[in-house]
This record gives structure tokens, sequence and C-alpha cells, in this order.
């Protein structure tokens, strides 16, 4: 099964670092049947993307909670083994954790399929929805419409290999 990890770039060096994803309880994204009832769609290809970018969108939230790192979004593109992510029941349709899953213990970077990181141009923007997201999250529309154009931006793949190079 493919989940979607979103991280930051100080989260991916530490993780290189140490090999593996987060040796807790880690929360990723993935084709869940919340996510597949809300998208309404049977290609796995437009669902697997709609799960890369819940997990941009929580990638957001951790870049809005640290704003001494820098301002990039990260999502590891992971295969676990079916049954190893689990979605909870409890939060059904719930518009927030839609693809939400949890896998318990350590998830070894060797099963990193790719990496995806906003382009440096990006930073700006993402900088800016980061420091809107407590208003938008309040109901500003104005500040909801600049964190929104952090989907303006397409986050780029890279090759597990070029993890250095990103984190460098």
């Amino acid at each position: 099964m493919r989940v979607y990890v979103p991280l930051t770039l100080s989260g991916l060096a530490e993780a290189h670092k140490n090999g593996e994803l987060d040796p807790g309880s880690l929360t990723a994204y993935a084709v869940t049947p919340a996510l597949r009832e809300w998208y309404v769609s049977d290609d796995i290809e437009e669902l697997e993307y709609a799960a890369l970018n819940r997990a941009a969108q929580a990638s957001l939230r951790m870049l809005a909670g640290h704003p001494e790192i820098a301002r990039r979004r990260v999502v590891v593109a992971v295969d676990v083994p079916d049954g190893a992510a689990v979605a909870d029941p409890d939060r059904g349709l719930d518009q927030s954790s839609l693809g939400e899953v949890r896998i318990a213990g350590p998830v070894p970077l060797s099963k990193a399929a790719a990496v995806h990181v906003d382009a440096a141009d990006a930073e700006a923007d993402i900088a800016a929805a980061a420091a809107a997201l407590g208003a938008a999250d309040q109901g500003d529309d104005d500040a909801q419409f600049t964190v929104d154009g952090a989907e303006d931006h397409d986050l780029l793949w890279f090759g597990v290999q070029e993890i250095p190079h990103l984190i460098g």
C-alpha cells in the first residue's frame, strides 16, 4: 500500500540521518474508503494524487507550527504492507481527516518510493500560506485565499537517492 508521509525539510534530514520515518506512531495519508467516497473517482492515480495533496496540506500545517524552518512542503511516498496503515473509523467522513492513516512503529526510509518537495520559487507563497493558516481556520476568507494559493504549486518529484541533495 502506498502512503504519503508529510514532513518538512528538517524532518526529512532527521529521517535520512536515522534511516527511518518517525520511530513512534506515524500519521500519513492514503487512498482510504472515506477518501474514495469524498473524491468520487475510481481512477487510482487521481485518488493517489488526492492523498498526496492531503499530505501536502498536513506538511503546510507542520510549517505553520515551526516558523524557523525552510518554507517548503515535503511529502515522502512510502510503500508499506497492506494492513500496516489503519484509518480511524471514528473520524468517518470528517473532511479534516480524509485519507488519514496511522502506522504503528518505524518505517524504514529504504521503503520510500519518492520524495515530493516544493520548488525553491514556491517558498514565498508557502510562507504566506503557513502564516495565514490560523486566520483561515478561524474563517477569514482572505487568509483562506492565501492558504489555497499554496496549492497552485505542484510538488516536484525526487528519487530517494536525491535526499542528500535536498537536505544539503
